[in-house]
């Protein structure tokens, strides 16, 4: 187990193989489980795990196959992901945690939360990308490729090795996958408090007007927030407006266009957080 400032690394053994995970050691209350995205390793969650970590433990993971955890004989689906990802939990004795998800998390952390509702306390989808308007898969590519001119330089270094280690086929194998997932559908039956957060320059996610009428269908613990500057990685590019709105969600104190963060300038909400039927 390596240290760092307020964080410890550590291997995990998930099904007879070594996943990474990174752990913050301060903070209290339930713990704050990142889930990344497609091809990639968790480091890129770290700006926004990092403020969070100011009042709660933080637990970033590679999972299996994925950043510096061992390699697996063949790509996991986003189901088979979302076992994975209950397994670490198992593997950390967290009974509940809080998922922030990211692209590709967003879906695996929506399987979890309705595979397993109990485990998970309060979800938050960030780009939840996924169903018809990423198809098919030109069109979602072409998105892809205008997104990573919008996103920051400084995602380079960051996304490109881990993008390497894991392979051009297999990463468009399981984007191919996460542009079939409908993620806003799905988020219509969330079964827990859930926390949308869009980025209004993100060139994976559809528009504004059609996750505001997926917002109208959708129950009384779903609220949506826009991030108008950000693209598709917001906890990289904008950790601070993320971590603002996602402690204000978990405080019960985010309200439309009050005492919202600089740069959230939209907040569809259907109240507060509170789990349903309570």
């Amino acid at each position: 187990m390596s240290t760092d400032t307020g964080w410890v690394t550590q291997r995990l053994q998930v099904d007879g193989r070594s996943v990474y995970c990174r752990r913050s050691t301060r903070g209290q209350g339930l713990p704050v489980v990142h889930v990344h995205g497609f091809a990639i390793s968790g480091e890129y969650l770290m700006p926004t795990a990092h403020r969070l970590a100011r009042r709660w433990i933080n637990v970033v993971p590679d999972l299996p196959g994925y950043g510096r955890s061992e390699r697996r004989d063949h790509v996991l689906d986003i189901p088979a992901l979302a076992e994975a990802l209950m397994a670490v939990l198992d593997a950390l004795d967290i009974d509940q945690a809080v998922l922030v998800g990211n692209s590709m998390g967003c879906p695996i952390s929506l399987e979890v939360a309705h595979a397993a509702p109990e485990r998970v306390d309060r979800l938050v989808l960030v780009s939840p990308a996924g169903g018809v308007h990423n198809q098919p898969l030109l069109r979602a590519l072409a998105q892809l490729a205008r997104d990573g001119t919008r996103e920051s330089p400084k995602m380079l270094p960051v996304a490109v090795p881990d993008y390497v280690r894991f392979g051009m086929l297999n990463g468009l194998r399981l984007f191919r996958e996460l542009t079939r997932y409908p993620s806003l559908e799905r988020l219509v039956g969330t079964p827990v408090p859930t926390l949308a957060v869009l980025g209004g320059r993100d060139a994976l996610m559809a528009s504004p007007a059609r996750v505001r009428e997926v917002a109208r269908l959708s129950p009384e613990h779903l609220t949506v927030a826009l991030i108008e500057k950000a693209a598709h990685a917001i906890n990289f590019s904008h950790p601070e407006e993320l971590a603002g709105t996602i402690e204000l969600w978990l405080d019960d104190a985010l309200a439309e266009g009050a005492g919202l963060p600089d740069g959230v300038l939209e907040v569809v909400p259907h109240g507060g957080a509170g789990r349903p039927g309570a």
